[in-house]
């Protein structure tokens, strides 16, 4: 870490909880960068199991069936 880096830190650790938290949260939301190429692996892979439920390929579970599972 740099000085800089150093400084700024250690001036943000002096603030208030709620300060801090703000600059947290700003800081987490700026490293959460869209990736095209990820999101069109999801939109195609919720497509292909919406298709495999249409035409009977997959099945839905219900949500006491989910439960139940991770139950025992």
């Amino acid at each position: 870490m740099n000085v800089d880096s150093q400084n700024i830190l250690d001036r943000a650790l002096e603030l208030p909880d709620t300060d801090r938290a703000f600059i947290i949260e700003q800081l987490l939301a700026s490293l959460d960068k869209p990736d095209e190429a990820i999101d069109a692996l999801w939109e195609r892979e919720a497509e292909e199991r919406v298709e495999g439920y249409r035409t009977g390929k997959l099945r839905s579970l219900s949500l006491a069936e989910v439960l139940a599972k991770y139950r025992t």
